[in-house]
């Protein structure tokens, strides 16, 4: 039973709750003394009920239904899933667009193609207008970095490229010359995409990677759409030996895609035949 515990005022003479607790009892008047014990018996009393119940909530065993709602509750919010790269916004095949692949199995169509807008990158060098001017934010970056860039070889047109291969085959022969130099109607140079890239001391050589200059390219240049064309190891899909002074603009949206996916050669990321030997 519920346990009411009364006493009377010293002052009124009127009874009144002092305390309440569950036990076997009745309403009594008491001494002082012994309204203090059932004061703290009372207590007492409601503290263990409530131990009870605490007690018994936390007794109850869980639900199916409960524990599927807080496995639910406890599941990260889903994150919407990211758009699938369009790896057809752009021809790979068309001369003029900017994702043209040219190597030595996809020559340019037609071999004598000559791009229309052409502009000074400086050092007497030229590319197309939208690869020229992110090449000069990417000089200038180098700059403030503390570091000289400089354009070596931009555009080059289909006779400039005859002279250049003509006069590689004449210093080392067809079969070496194939290795670091394009044909004809087959360089990314004569698109107007390409660049070769140098600093004091160092042009048109290996040696660029190991200089300042050269690393903070390969670290940087992805973020202005430049991609490092040539990497080492990968002849046989590129079909070029290593040549870390060579690249290729193909625009940020794509060089993000590159860098983030981890690949290497626009090859491997079209899934376009390249290697070392010419098509027929």
């Amino acid at each position: 039973m519920l346990l009411v515990l009364y006493v009377k005022s010293p002052h009124t003479g009127k009874p009144f709750v002092a305390q309440a607790a569950w036990c076997d009892c009745y309403t009594m008047d008491m001494t002082l003394g012994k309204r203090i014990k059932w004061l703290l018996a009372g207590s007492g009393a409601l503290l263990l009920c409530a131990g009870m119940a605490l007690a018994y909530v936390y007794s109850r065993p869980i639900t199916p239904a409960a524990k599927s709602a807080a496995q639910q509750s406890s599941k990260p919010t889903p994150q919407p899933a990211q758009p699938a790269f369009d790896k057809v916004r752009y021809s790979l095949a068309d001369a003029t667009s900017l994702w043209v692949i040219v190597n030595k199995q996809h020559p340019l169509a037609p071999l004598s193609f000559a791009p229309g807008d052409l502009v000074s990158v400086g050092n007497g060098q030229q590319m197309r207008a939208e690869a020229a001017s992110a090449l000069q934010q990417m000089f200038a970056d180098a700059k403030a970095a503390g570091l000289t860039l400089d354009a070596d070889s931009g555009y080059r047109s289909y006779a400039t490229q005859v002279s250049t291969y003509g006069g590689f085959v004449k210093q080392y022969g067809q079969t070496y010359t194939d290795t670091i130099s394009a044909r004809p109607g087959y360089s990314e140079h004569q698109t107007g995409w390409a660049v070769d890239i140098g600093t004091d001391g160092c042009h048109v050589d290996n040696c660029f990677a190991n200089t300042p200059a050269g690393q903070w390219a390969a670290a940087n240049a992805y973020k202005y759409g430049f991609l490092l064309r040539y990497p080492g190891a990968l002849t046989p899909i590129t079909g070029y030996s290593h040549e870390a002074w060579h690249f290729r603009y193909v625009g940020v949206e794509l060089t993000n895609e590159l860098h983030r996916t981890n690949t290497a050669t626009l090859e491997q990321f079209f899934g376009i035949r390249g290697g070392p030997t010419y098509a027929p």
